[in-house]
């Protein structure tokens, strides 16, 4: 179980790699998309002639139900070919950020995104035009618009907030500025941006990109940790304004679409759609800074293990347990991940197990390759894609885990709706993929006996406590507040930034209780962070992940119609509103229940802990 092939590359090596130097095998297979770039480029252009077709359609939507089922599908698969347009191009894109050619066809098809928003922005409000008794008496004429029924709910309950033909048409239009401010970010963040090349004490010279303090962070060593946190970090401090300019012209996009559909805050704008109460949001913080001695107990046992008298920022990565080096090379991490999904069925780990050999996975780092992971799952037609950065170590482990959760729930969406409705909400979108990380936590629990290999996986997963469910909380927060301060009239410079991270940054690791030390330079972590581009993102990392423990528990326990209800929910899209959802399995996020669910299973798991260093 705890080993290192030498026939892989580490991260640091790999990350300077040439990506044509990959064994194909652990690259993912785009033919599958579209055989050539010619061929991409042959379906982009037989799609605009679609989109100049349906605004045929305006002003004819209410006239029969005919004519409004014909308009709908003809649409759907418009954006189902679109979207698989931009999968292939995103994905190129993403193999090497620096590659003008690819990042000119991802640009392309944004913009012809764009172009067929602005044309189409009439549906929205002609639509919301027509009395709902008469898309009643349609769908009785037509039962196939039936497809659309959750479509038509939503539409209804936020008619408030679409605007005139023309004003939907400028907004659309808009799209195109939204899209710069995380472009830019990522361009630079990930192909031009200079890092330093440090030495660590073992003499070993290393580029420290974002994959190599991915891989650095942790290391055994407290001052090769303090070197590579503080030299990481001085590179985005030495370009702070910058990131604080990006992020702020973000910020205004979302303030703009918020006053123009007349939403009372960002927050509200972005969560409104899947019928998330504000309260929802909001009732996560609070609990999570109720519950922070919880985190600080945890921040005191890691202070324990790693024998420090104060611990700090740097040390929050590191393990604590010396001489256990638990390493997955990609034959063993791909075994555990199918391995860990059995107790879901046949028909789930069956498919997990083909999928590394029908070419959905792009597993290792390369020079210029967009760094972090992701799922893809807009190919409706084909099959989901995941991306890996990945570290041979249970950190990389779980992360594909993670990640093929959402593909799973892609890939079962798609199967069983159709196209208008099987992209799912963001809301539920992580609790497949915290559902698996519990599942391979409990599986390498179940392998492991020896006390300090045992002792370091229960680490993991309480570290995954930390990343998963504070931390994403403690971005929420952050994001919150920066938002609320544009919204006031309130400048972000990198300066006001730094001041108001740190101020979370110390409440969250108890910095002025003596928890944890954190060095000012630290504060410009949140220049970091991709997801603050994505508006209102991180707090469902955390919301999911409360939701998962009380399924992942139910699934492993055996609860008589578990599994079922649990595959039922992946198989669901956006069949019906997310917390509706969520609610069929037994797991209601309004209430509290979750959340003290997921306390107890961190308090279980320190108690482990405890027990096996002895009270």
């Amino acid at each position: 179980m705890i080993f290192f092939s030498t026939v892989l590359f580490t991260q640091n090596l790999s990350a300077q790699r040439d990506r044509n130097d990959i064994d194909p095998k652990y690259k993912w297979d785009l033919t599958h998309l579209y055989p050539s770039d010619e061929a991409w480029k042959i379906s982009l252009e037989n799609q605009m002639p679609k989109v100049d077709e349906l605004v045929s359609y305006r002003g004819k939507l209410s006239t029969n139900a005919k004519t409004l089922f014909t308009f709908l599908e003809k649409q759907s698969n418009l954006y189902k070919e679109m979207s698989r347009l931009y999968s292939y191009a995103s994905m190129k894109a993403d193999e090497d950020t620096g590659n003008a050619f690819y990042q000119g066809m991802n640009q392309e098809i944004s913009q012809k995104f764009s172009i067929a928003g602005s044309k189409m922005s009439f549906v929205s409000p002609e639509l919301a035009a027509i009395p709902k008794e008469t898309i009643d008496k349609f769908m009785k004429q037509q039962p196939k618009l039936k497809t659309y029924a959750q479509f038509f709910d939503n539409l209804y309950r936020q008619q408030k907030y679409i605007l005139s033909d023309k004003e939907e048409r400028i907004i659309a239009e808009a799209g195109k500025l939204k899209q710069a401010p995380y472009n830019i970010y990522n361009i630079f963040s990930n192909a031009e941006m200079p890092f330093p090349t440090i030495t660590l004490s073992t003499g070993e010279k290393l580029y420290l990109d974002q994959a190599a303090y991915t891989k650095h962070r942790s290391n055994e060593n407290a001052a090769d940790r303090a070197l590579v946190f503080r030299e990481f970090w001085k590179s985005f401090e030495n370009y702070k304004s910058t990131f604080a300019q990006q992020l702020y012209a973000n910020i205004n996009a979302d303030v703009f679409t918020k006053n123009a559909r007349g939403y009372n805050s960002c927050l509200e704008s972005s969560i409104s759609a899947n019928n998330i109460p504000v309260e929802v949001y909001h009732s996560l913080i609070a609990n999570i800074n109720k519950n922070l001695p919880t985190f600080h107990r945890y921040l005191n046992i890691k202070k324990r293990l790693l024998g420090v008298d104060t611990l700090k920022y740097s040390d929050t990565y590191a393990s604590g347990v010396k001489g256990v080096e638990m390493m997955f090379d990609y034959e063993k991490g791909k075994d555990l991940v199918v391995n860990a999904t059995k107790p879901l069925g046949e028909s789930y780990y069956s498919v997990v197990a083909r999928a590394f050999d029908e070419g959905w996975v792009d597993m290792y780092p390369s020079k210029g390759k967009r760094s972090g992971a992701y799922s893809n799952g807009s190919a409706y037609d084909v099959h989901p894609y995941v991306l890996m950065n990945y570290n041979d170590d249970f950190d990389g482990v779980t992360t594909l885990a993670h990640e093929f959760g959402h593909a799973m729930h892609s890939y079962l969406s798609n199967k069983n709706q159709a196209f208008a409705n099987a992209d799912y909400s963001i809301f539920v979108a992580e609790v497949a993929s915290t559902v698996n990380e519990r599942l391979l936590a409990k599986l390498i629990l179940e392998e492991t006996t020896e006390k300090n290999a045992r002792l370091s996986l229960l680490m993991d997963i309480l570290d995954g406590f930390r990343t998963t469910l504070f931390r994403q909380t403690q971005f929420a927060e952050f994001e919150l507040k920066i938002h609320e301060a544009v919204e006031n009239g309130q400048p972000l410079t990198a300066d006001v930034l730094n001041a108001m991270y740190k101020d979370i940054l110390y409440r969250y690791y108890g910095h002025n209780e003596g928890i944890c030390n954190i060095e000012d330079l630290y504060a410009v972590e949140w220049a970091y962070i991709p997801h603050f581009y994505y508006n209102f993102y991180v707090y469902q990392y955390a919301t999911s992940f409360t939701a998962s423990v009380a399924l992942g528990q139910d699934i492993l326990n055996g609860t008589p119609g578990a599994t079922d209800k649990y595959l039922k929910f992946l198989s669901s899209g956006s069949s019906k509103y997310p917390i509706d959802l969520l609610k069929e399995t037994g797991v209601d996020m309004t209430s509290e229940v979750p959340f003290v669910k997921a306390m107890e299973a961190m308090n279980y798991y320190m108690d482990e802990v405890e027990k096996l260093l002895g009270k």
